[in-house]
């Protein structure tokens, strides 16, 4: 979903979840919605991965589009490198609430 889409997408749906995506050792993050049907929806910006260098950036763009709240999950690749499937949906271990 490009960024322009963001806002019309955030009017018509009403149970949606955002999420802040960042990777252990990267200075990057990247948002992704969820819908009420459990379809992901990863935002990008002329059909490639949309990529923030700070969360400041993303909160202003998350304002932009009427979104005040999200989830951030930071994928640290313990899990796997140890043979243990990963938990990153798991609400209650790898997500941080945000309030902006």
């Amino acid at each position: 979903m490009e960024f322009q889409e963001l806002k019309d997408f955030v009017a018509r749906h009403d149970n949606i979840e955002v999420r802040v995506i960042t990777h252990a050792g990267s200075h990057f993050y990247q948002v992704e919605l969820e819908d009420g049907e459990g379809r992901r929806h990863m935002i990008t910006r002329r059909g490639k991965p949309g990529l923030f260098r700070s969360l400041d950036d993303v909160y202003l763009e998350l304002k932009r589009a009427g979104i005040h709240r999200a989830y951030l999950v930071q994928q640290v690749p313990h899990d796997e490198m140890i043979g243990r499937e990963a938990h990153y949906n798991d609400p209650l271990t790898s997500r941080m609430p945000l309030v902006f």
